[in-house]
């Protein structure tokens, strides 16, 4: 990660992992002190060169393909999950709690996401273990795609998560979007720059709402079209910071 930093200019970097490894296969909240222990040098390595690191929970909000709070583990467990989580990095402004990688098939999203579900479980859990000031990634339904976020009424959905003070101060919304044609990112070719159809839209409703979010998957191939149109969609994305306010933000370059 050194060099990516020093030589590049990255200043985030994004550390999956996932619940079963860090609790060693036990569908609870408590940290398994030797996984915990591993994953924490990764973790470390990744905040000795500067940048914000991000702690990702890769589950696809599912234990064992079970959606948490409706048929896998409770809401009260996850949030034990990144209550004991948080502990650990409270004091650490660098690190970013990304609450859960790309949520999909959730039956009602706005249920699942408002006051008492799940992510407001999450939410309050790791500002009441002393993690008042770092981001929170929020993501949607739809493996959380910039382009239907505001549609399948995540962003609404969302929108309500509060911090415990009543505020949504660093409660950021977390966005994926490829550039192949069918936005799973596997394919060399990229069709399409997402401007018209994902990230107007989007920056339309986080600019009316006071809202921002970091889109924290992209990507595609080694090939001109991609080069074309992910320049095109990266310089769409800085072009809509007034200076004052940027609603979407890229973990790319500080340079």
């Amino acid at each position: 990660m050194q060099h990516f930093v020093k030589d590049d200019g990255y200043n985030v970097f994004r550390l999956p992992v996932g619940w079963q490894y860090l609790t060693y296969n036990q569908s609870t909240g408590v940290l398994n002190g030797t996984q915990f222990s591993n994953y924490n040098m990764l973790v470390s390595d990744c905040l000795s060169t500067g940048a914000y690191c991000e702690i990702d929970i890769h589950n696809y909000a599912r234990y064992d393909g079970q959606i948490i709070g409706q048929g896998g583990p409770s809401n009260e467990i996850f949030a034990d999950l990144w209550f004991n989580i948080a502990s650990y990095w409270k004091n650490e402004p660098k690190v970013i709690f990304g609450v859960m990688n790309e949520p999909h098939d959730i039956p009602n999203i706005t249920t699942w996401a408002e006051s008492g579900m799940i992510f407001q479980y999450a939410v309050t859990a790791i500002r009441e273990a002393g993690a008042s000031t770092q981001m929170i990634l929020l993501p949607g339904n739809n493996y959380t795609s910039a382009q239907t976020f505001v549609s399948s009424g995540s962003a609404e959905a969302l929108g309500m998560v509060r911090n415990p003070d009543g505020t949504f101060t660093n409660l950021i919304m977390d966005v994926h979007k490829y550039l192949d044609y069918d936005n799973s990112g596997t394919h060399a070719a990229c069709v399409t720059n997402n401007i018209e159809d994902a990230w107007y839209p989007l920056t339309t409703w986080l600019r009316a709402n006071g809202r921002q979010a970091l889109n924290t998957e992209t990507g595609g191939g080694n090939v001109d079209s991609c080069v074309g149109y992910i320049s095109q969609q990266i310089g769409y994305q800085a072009a809509q910071s007034d200076g004052s306010f940027s609603p979407i933000t890229m973990p790319y370059k500080s340079r």
